[in-house]
């Protein structure tokens, strides 16, 4: 029984108590209550019932100190446009958008709308998703949502400047319908915190070594600056003979260094988890409630666009980006790369200390 529930069972033996004995004054005695009470409950009761029971709150909210209306439509609608987002990045991102709003508020529009926790923007979004028509499995839905456990990443790789260390790692999405299982492939600069993805349906070294030479190392030539070294775990699409391995092969031909983390302890390389994980929070877990992917290349596309966005306008609070975007923080640190990094007339790297 409730608090309200034994509230109004008393209200009502007192009714019948008074009514029983045909003396309110006796009947107030016994149950507690004063004739004021008495006639009020009475009152109450004759004019609408048990319903009329109920204890009303007297407190009144104070509409001064709420958000204008538009800023908490806005506070809303990029709840759903992206429910992984916190309460200091929705902040930062609206803040961008020319709305003014501290973290604190943003939390406290959630809270008025029941999306005060990451689950609870995710159901928002499926309702916000199933009321538009789009069509949601829940097969794919739980695939997701199983796809990797969680991992705990703590302590601090020492990186001196972009370029300086690479993180990569593998990282396993889940099966699609006719596609069937897929990775990722995950390098990210450990300074600047700038991400490269790309899916793949095995974890064969030569997958590993692709998206080196596709994506990583065509931007980082673009930009000037060598990729000194790259940190991965012991898996054996990273490891192997040096002479047969295809990405051992490729690292040597580029001239990059490998270091490996330490056996069963993925913490290690605790930057590339994260990322992982903030991929899975933010990109696949609302991308796969909005949409049935058929096709490896559908998923690539908008994992593209993702990437590019997390790059280029994602504002991070890290050591380094400051609320900057990564890529902010890469451009900004890239004339001290340079200045570190000795090229010689052939072409030839070392390091200046």
């Amino acid at each position: 029984m409730t608090v309200q529930q034994k509230l109004i069972k008393n209200k009502m033996e007192l009714l019948e108590l008074a009514s029983f004995l045909g003396n309110v004054s006796e009947a107030c005695r016994v149950m507690g209550y004063s004739r004021d009470t008495f006639y009020r409950v009475k009152n109450a009761h004759d004019a609408g019932g048990m319903d009329a029971l109920i204890e009303k709150s007297r407190r009144k909210p104070n509409f001064r100190n709420r958000v204008d209306s538009e800023v908490e439509a806005a506070v809303v609608n990029l709840a759903l446009e992206d429910p992984s987002m916190g309460q200091k990045r929705a902040s930062n991102e609206l803040r961008e958008r020319g709305i003014f709003i501290s973290a604190a508020g943003v939390r406290g529009v959630w809270l008025r709308h029941g999306l005060e926790v990451f689950d609870k923007r995710l159901k928002a979004l499926e309702a916000h998703v199933a009321k538009t028509g789009a069509v949601v499995t829940e097969a794919q839905l739980r695939a997701m949502e199983k796809a990797k456990e969680e991992k705990l990443a703590w302590g601090e790789i020492e990186t001196e400047h972009v370029g300086y260390l690479g993180s990569q790692d593998t990282f396993y999405v889940g099966t699609l319908k006719g596609v069937g299982r897929v990775y990722q492939q995950t390098f990210i600069d450990t300074y600047s915190a700038v991400g490269f993805c790309k899916l793949y349906t095995s974890k064969h070294p030569i997958n590993a070594a692709d998206i080196l030479n596709d994506q990583v190392i065509p931007f980082f030539d673009e930009h000037g600056v060598p990729l000194l070294r790259i940190l991965t775990d012991r898996g054996t699409e990273y490891c192997g003979k040096p002479v047969t391995h295809e990405y051992q092969l490729f690292l040597a031909l580029n001239d990059i260094d490998h270091t490996k983390t330490k056996a069963k302890h993925p913490q290690t390389n605790g930057i590339c988890e994260r990322f992982n994980r903030t991929c899975l929070d933010e990109f696949y877990k609302v991308a796969f409630r909005k949409r049935i992917y058929a096709t490896l290349e559908a998923l690539q596309a908008d994992l593209d666009a993702w990437i590019e966005k997390y790059n280029t306008r994602r504002t991070h609070q890290g050591k380094r980006c400051q609320g900057r975007t990564p890529m902010a923080t890469f451009l900004d640190n890239l004339p001290a790369a340079k200045s570190k990094i000795d090229v010689g007339s052939e072409g030839g790297l070392a390091v200046v200390i």
